[in-house]
């Protein structure tokens, strides 16, 4: 993490080359280093390393093959993969990479410096850099840390991370930076009406709860962030198969990331009122759970039939975001693993994006590619409203059309935010299926660092 990127003035270079430019460099090094890497065929192709000796037998220089479109992750596999010790850039970034370029690699750095201990010791230390002198510093450390907080809380077991745990990390949140934090639990939610939070989560031992943290100047522009906090899903009585259950301690990824991306927000100090709502709860099968057809009156007033339990994570957000519509922020943000078909459509690298406001989504989809931290956007098709109908309650929470199922439920949503209100609805895998430069299998705050520079820019 950022402790791997230390202050000094010496460490073991590293060079980056392109395909197109390696040539070149390696005519301007003729002699050992020149044979070396004609003996071990490097050719500076994109992600590969090559180690070169010195006279005396130890490690002289790095080449890193790169790519110029890719300043974030040119190095993230590095922190892992090279001897351990202290190295430095023995480049010229900006001139490589463009502007900014110091603050992204060292960024990349901080998060290929990335494991999860806590239940096994790291086999080795990671390898340290020198500062870049143009990072960031600050922004390096407040992103760092965030997208570290999402994968730790994404990648701790349903057993120590159930609703009161998830509660705490947020309350731990909010006292590092100076945030207030109100906690609903239990029988208490249908007492301040919250009625589908806590549908979903009475058949657990583990009490259902209502995190809401505010932070910030209540004069500035208000945003809301909304995280899906399903500590564990089993499916409820509609349950899930051995194989669709293993992940599911990963199905509070939208409130990790939300956690993740309000520190960042709160530690760089932007000018915002930020306000993170998550409801939290496990979804359990016990005689006290929720079931198929059972019919809930929503916090917003509408009522809900049950078309299926394992459709639960709607039913948490819709109390929630019926809560966020009545300060009238500036910005609503919802991020949840909420469907398959999500997945289905664009996998597990890319998360899906819809809006009710089309300057906020062009906004989001340009500070996504910008930094390599991409969304696709799917429309929120009116059409589809019909397969949410119901013949006894004013909506049901799941479709049986098998059609569209990430639109139908993101129209789902929309009917408790309405069309005043701007609102991004994010769905999200919220996990790394294979390890990639800097970004290690295992949980994943997808989409953070794009909200961030949207935020930033919108707001900062």
């Amino acid at each position: 993490m950022v402790e791997t990127l230390i202050d000094g003035a010496g460490g073991i270079p590293i060079v980056a080359v392109t395909t197109d430019s390696f040539g070149e460099w390696k005519a301007g090094h003729p002699g050992a280093v020149g044979a070396w890497l004609t003996a071990t065929g490097f050719t500076g192709e994109p992600g590969k390393t090559a180690l070169v000796p010195g006279p005396d037998g130890h490690l002289a220089m790095v080449v890193q093959g790169v790519s110029t479109d890719d300043a974030l992750w040119a190095l993230g596999s590095l922190p892992d993969s090279l001897p351990e010790g202290t190295y430095r850039l023995g480049f010229d970034s900006e001139a490589l990479f463009g502007t900014g370029a110091g603050t992204r690699l060292a960024l990349g750095w901080a998060l290929g410096s990335y494991v999860f201990s806590r239940y096994k010791a790291p086999k080795r230390k990671f390898a340290s850099l020198v500062w870049p002198e143009s990072a960031d510093r600050a922004a390096v450390a407040g992103l760092a840390e965030g997208l570290c907080l999402a994968r730790d809380l994404i990648n701790t077991p349903a057993e120590d991370m159930g609703p009161a745990e998830l509660a705490a990390a947020a309350t731990k949140l909010a006292a590092t930076h100076g945030a207030s934090i109100d906690v609903i639990v239990g029988d208490e939610l249908l007492t301040q009406n919250y009625p589908t939070i806590h549908a979903v989560g009475r058949g657990s031992t583990r009490a259902p709860r209502l995190i809401d943290l505010t932070w910030g100047d209540a004069t500035a522009p208000k945003l809301t962030l909304v995280g899906k906090g399903v500590c564990f899903d089993s499916g409820g009585l509609d349950i899930k198969s051995a194989a669709g259950m293993k992940m599911m301690k990963k199905d509070m990824g939208g409130s990790a990331t939300v956690l993740g991306l309000a520190h960042a927000i709160m530690a760089s100090g932007l000018k915002v009122r930020l306000r993170v709502l998550v409801p939290a709860v496990e979804n359990s099968i016990s005689g006290n759970a929720f079931r198929p057809m059972d019919i809930f009156k929503t916090r917003k007033g509408l009522t809900v039939e049950i078309g299926n339990t394992d459709a639960e994570g709607r039913l948490l957000l819709c109390d929630a975001l019926a809560e966020a519509v009545t300060e009238d922020p500036a910005l609503i943000i919802d991020m949840a693993t909420l469907t398959g078909a999500a997945r289905v459509a664009l996998g597990p690298e890319l998360p899906v994006l819809f809006s009710n406001n089309e300057a906020i989504a062009a906004a989001l989809l340009e500070a996504g590619t910008a930094e390599a931290d991409p969304l696709w956007r799917l429309p929120l098709w009116k059409s589809y409203r019909k397969y949410l109908d119901s013949k006894i309650a004013d909506i049901n929470n799941a479709s049986d059309s098998g059609f569209a199922g990430a639109i139908t439920a993101a129209l789902y949503l929309q009917e408790f935010v309405g069309t005043k209100v701007p609102w991004v609805h994010i769905d999200t895998y919220a996990w790394n299926a294979s390890t990639r430069a800097g970004r290690p299998e295992g949980g994943e705050g997808l989409a953070l660092r794009a909200l961030y520079a949207m935020i930033q820019k919108r707001f900062g």
